[in-house]
């Protein structure tokens, strides 16, 4: 999901149009803290010690890698829907 959003710009009187975009986000624990990954963006992942870091980093990871597909001239995948569920499997 994209937004549009008019930021105040510092730089001068007019104001800068910026997308918002919506991406989902896996993050798991581990033994070292957490690992968190973007499905939607191949090779956007973190790590951090605490949850809240590794979603700090995840958005950091993620407004990156968005940057680089624009400035590239890429398209910026979008998610539609995302559904999440468990699965059992016998072995």
């Amino acid at each position: 999901m994209v937004i549009s959003k008019k930021i105040k710009n510092d730089k001068g009187p007019s104001p800068v149009i910026m997308k918002t975009y919506r991406f989902p986000i896996v993050i798991e624990k581990d033994e070292e803290g957490y690992f968190a990954f973007c499905p939607e963006l191949q090779g956007c992942y973190t790590q951090g010690d605490t949850y809240e870091e590794v979603l700090e980093n995840i958005k950091d990871a993620i407004r990156l890698h968005v940057n680089d597909r624009l400035e590239n001239g890429e398209e910026v995948p979008q998610t539609q829907s995302v559904s999440l569920t468990s699965l059992e499997v016998a072995v």
